[in-house]
């Protein structure tokens, strides 16, 4: 059987060989044999970048040489390497360059040959420092959630800026007050959800498991979630400065590392973040929370 990393560098490999033709999210998926999900989630923690944002990112590195090193027409480098039109390869270009191709141009400026991602060369995660990851496997019933929603991406590490910032907001504004009504107890979530595998948008919602029958006061959403299986991950008990480190840390290690000798893979369901009385800061010199993975078994 084939490693995680095999996987991901055959579709980074077929990708490369493919990046003046059309490609579809769904078409890359099916190369590795996950799961489309867990294809969208694998690829960007081994990778850095949702798949479709590293197509994108490597015909524009490709276009940038060809600008360089030939004189080659701007509307042949664009459709030769899988723009469709010269507007929207203006528009991509301007935004990872911060000028037209024309602009590159009449600069003369000389970019290296950008090689290909090589996930092979990948070295083991240190984020955890040896630390054993604590998990177990459970199955939760169906339950209800009221609270705060933002949508964001992971573009560029834009969630790990805007959920923060969210957070920040929450406390800061004391929202959490506005859902001690509803709430069947003193656990809050922090949920990820309604994904768009194209564009790497997902939901991210703040909030409390609803009390039966209990209405979403203004501002807020209410959303439902099924019956699922989890693998649930503790966080390494650290210091509070420490603890969002620690959060983005232990997410990493789930899909570096843990998935990969797992038996397991994702199952396409929300994921979220359980913060219950450990993670108080008033009650706790080390702080700790519970991530809650969906998952099934691996065909």
């Amino acid at each position: 059987m084939s490693s995680y990393e095999e996987e991901i560098q055959r579709v980074v490999d077929e990708i490369e060989e493919r990046l003046g033709e059309e490609l579809r999210f769904s078409g890359l998926a099916r190369l590795s044999n996950f799961s489309e999900f867990h294809f969208h989630r694998v690829f960007h923690t081994f990778v850095g970048l949702p798949v479709m944002e590293y197509v994108r990112v490597r015909r524009l590195a490709r276009a940038a040489c060809r600008i360089a090193y030939s004189q080659d027409r701007l509307l042949d480098i664009a459709l030769d390497c899988g723009f469709g039109t010269p507007e929207t390869f203006s528009r991509a270009f301007r935004k990872l360059y911060g000028m037209t191709p024309g602009d590159y141009r009449k600069k003369g400026l000389r970019p290296p040959e950008y090689a290909k991602v090589n996930v092979l060369e990948r070295r083991i995660n240190p984020y955890l420092g040896g630390i054993r990851m604590k998990y177990r496997i459970e199955t939760k019933p169906a339950f209800e959630v009221i609270g705060y929603s933002i949508r964001t991406r992971n573009e560029d590490g834009q969630n790990n800026r805007d959920i923060p910032a969210f957070w920040g907001q929450y406390m800061a504004e004391k929202k959490g007050e506005s859902l001690y009504g509803v709430a069947a107890s003193n656990v809050e979530y922090g949920i990820c959800g309604d994904f768009d595998m194209e564009s790497g948008e997902f939901s991210y919602i703040i909030g409390v498991e609803a009390r039966e029958g209990a209405q979403a006061p203004e501002g807020t959403i209410k959303r439902s979630y099924p019956e699922e299986t989890y693998a649930v991950f503790t966080t390494p008990k650290v210091a509070p400065d420490q603890f969002t480190d620690s959060i983005q840390n232990t997410w990493l290690a789930i899909f570096s590392e843990w998935f990969p000798n797992s038996g397991y893979e994702h199952s396409g369901g929300a994921e979220f973040e359980h913060y219950d009385e450990r993670c108080w800061q008033d009650r706790n010199e080390q702080l700790e929370m519970d991530i809650y993975i969906p998952i099934k078994s691996k065909a």
